[in-house]
């Protein structure tokens, strides 16, 4: 591993690969046939990469469209003068309007009352505003109920301030192959947009793929596909490793600022929940904690790499500092500076010679899933650029 910069200020950093949030993008971009677009998902600050930095590598790298979260973010792209087509995965509330207009951002709409107002305040300046419409095809979570689109459009659609851009749904369990549920939802949106085109209503882009579904289901790819975290490098699923190369882009890195050697039966952090056991054991600290993304739930369990090689982390992970164990049996010879000083590079993520520790890793350790593991190193620490 090449020597990692890191920022001046602090020894614990997110560090984003350039080239391989272009490659993911490309990936991506080049299983979709001619004239179907991808829509990149940036949302969450590029799940934690950074999206003022993501978004323009994505868009020079085949993205014709992006999708946010939130009206900030979508302003946030803005203000890093990405012009490409901006949609807003949900409906905000209509106060939030105005900067729809402002900042030519189209929301995602699922009721006439949201609707009739945006409407109203477009045509007021005299403009249009586009929306895409969500549909609800059994993920109970947004949208108008599928057997409901077309009294929707009905409601809607005689507002000279409105245009609907698009039609969309989300699937729930497109990372399972053979899924029914998957199958239902699918038919369900099929039928909800025949219906529109059948009522002389235009759909606009129609699109239902996500991540998993990219690879998994390309018969379902239609006018456009939304692709989050395989942009990033992380597969949604195990099945879709098998379809597509991805490069993770995220590393998080720290460097010891404290080593030492406690005599044994000397307790470690908060709670003392590890205490020293030999006397060839040296603890070092570093400053990344909790508050940075290293969950608490990582205490005693997860393990961090340093000179190519895995130490157990110990003791409890406190808010801004954690501490590992460096076992040092076979390395005497380095006592009493030990094989592990001060301004080492630690990787918590990464790589680090033949080594590494995924976002998996971490995620099955907390019980949870990749997406919140880079989406919480995105929090607070500052990222670095390579």
């Amino acid at each position: 591993m090449a020597e990692s910069r890191c920022p001046d200020t602090r020894w614990a950093w997110v560090e984003v690969s350039r080239a391989a949030i272009r490659h993911n993008t490309r990936e991506y971009k080049k299983r979709l046939a001619r004239g179907v677009k991808l829509m990149c998902v940036v949302k969450a600050d590029a799940y934690g990469h950074g999206a003022a930095v993501c978004a323009p590598l994505m868009a020079a790298s085949g993205a014709d469209a992006f999708a946010v979260a939130t009206v900030r973010e979508g302003i946030a792209l803005r203000e890093a003068e990405v012009s490409k087509p901006i949609l807003v995965l949900s409906q905000p509330p209509a106060t939030a309007i105005p900067d729809l207009l402002a900042y030519d951002l189209m929301p995602s709409v699922y009721t006439t009352e949201f609707a009739l107002a945006y409407g109203e305040y477009a045509a007021a300046g005299g403009r249009q505003g586009a929306y895409h419409l969500a549909l609800d095809t059994g993920m109970t979570r947004i949208g108008v109920p599928w057997a409901e689109a077309v009294e929707f459009r009905r409601a809607v659609d005689f507002h000279s301030g409105l245009v609907c851009a698009g039609t969309f749904t989300h699937f729930a369990t497109a990372d399972v192959p053979g899924d029914w549920d998957w199958e239902l939802q699918r038919s369900h949106f099929d039928e909800a947009v025949a219906a529109l085109r059948d009522a002389g209503f235009d759909p606009g882009l129609v699109h239902c793929d996500n991540t998993p579904s990219v690879v998994l289901h390309k018969d379902t790819h239609y006018d456009m596909v939304r692709v989050g975290i395989g942009l990033y490098g992380l597969h949604p699923c195990e099945p879709s490793r098998d379809h597509i190369d991805l490069e993770p882009a995220m590393a998080v890195r720290a460097r010891v600022t404290r080593c030492g050697w406690p005599p044994v039966g000397t307790g470690v952090s908060y709670g003392m929940t590890w205490r020293v056991t030999t006397s060839s054991v040296q603890v070092a600290t570093i400053p990344i904690g909790y508050a940075d993304g290293y969950g608490r739930i990582l205490s005693n369990r997860a393990e961090v790499l340093c000179r190519g090689r895995r130490h157990r982390q110990v003791g409890n992970v406190c808010m801004d500092q954690c501490m590992f164990a460096v076992e040092v049996n076979q390395v005497r010879q380095y006592r009493p500076c030990g094989p592990v000083e001060e301004g080492d590079l630690v990787t918590l993520m990464g790589v680090d010679g033949d080594e590494e520790i995924t976002a998996e890793e971490l995620a099955e350790l907390s019980g949870t899933i990749n997406y919140e593991v880079v989406c919480d190193f995105g929090l607070r620490l500052e990222k670095v650029y390579v």
